[in-house]
């Protein structure tokens, strides 16, 4: 259904879990020289240029609409954290964690640059956002990932040990350009 310079689409969330380090399959580190580090302190526009960086293209939006002010404190709070993949000194991808009061820490986020894409470094980043997640304590890692995110999301959690939990649908209306 067309709505103007919008289109409904579809969505299918599914969301997984990792309940022990045990489980996880990890992928050790590519070829191509990658480092990860934390992003501590980082303020909104950094943020957010990182955030569009990787989501745009995969309709992220939904810290667009936060202020800076929300979300420069949404980023000082101590349960969240950031990590940014470079390679070559070039932006790849981040990672975002957030320790929840339920021992579970939740991959918020977690993306690579388009033109990284392709070159094997999901895994590996993915294994490493796993194993900081325990490393704060966590007894379970949660995420969630949808049909709008990039086809390879899916099977990278599940190549790593992530279970599926639920999966709900809904309906998003998202550009035309888009669907």
């Amino acid at each position: 259904m067309s709505l103007g310079a919008f289109t409904r689409v579809d969505v299918t969330r599914t969301h997984l879990e990792l309940r022990s380090l045990d489980a996880l399959r990890g992928v050790p580190a590519p070829s191509v020289s990658g480092t990860l580090r934390r992003l501590h302190p980082i303020r909104a526009a950094e943020y957010r240029a990182l955030y569009t960086l990787v989501g745009e293209r995969w309709l992220w939006r939904d810290r667009l609409v936060w202020t800076d002010a929300e979300l420069d404190a949404y980023l000082a709070a101590p349960n969240v954290h950031v990590w940014l993949l470079s390679v070559a000194g070039a932006t790849a991808g981040y990672f975002e964690l957030q320790q929840h009061g339920n021992d579970a820490v939740e991959v918020m986020y977690f993306g690579l640059v388009p033109a990284f894409i392709g070159r094997r470094l999901g895994g590996w980043m993915l294994t490493r956002a796993v194993e900081e997640a325990f490393a704060l304590g966590a007894r379970r890692v949660v995420l969630n990932t949808c049909t709008l995110d990039a086809p390879q999301a899916l099977p990278n959690y599940l190549a790593r040990g992530f279970t599926i939990v639920r999966e709900e649908r809904y309906l998003l209306d998202v550009p035309a350009s888009s669907a």
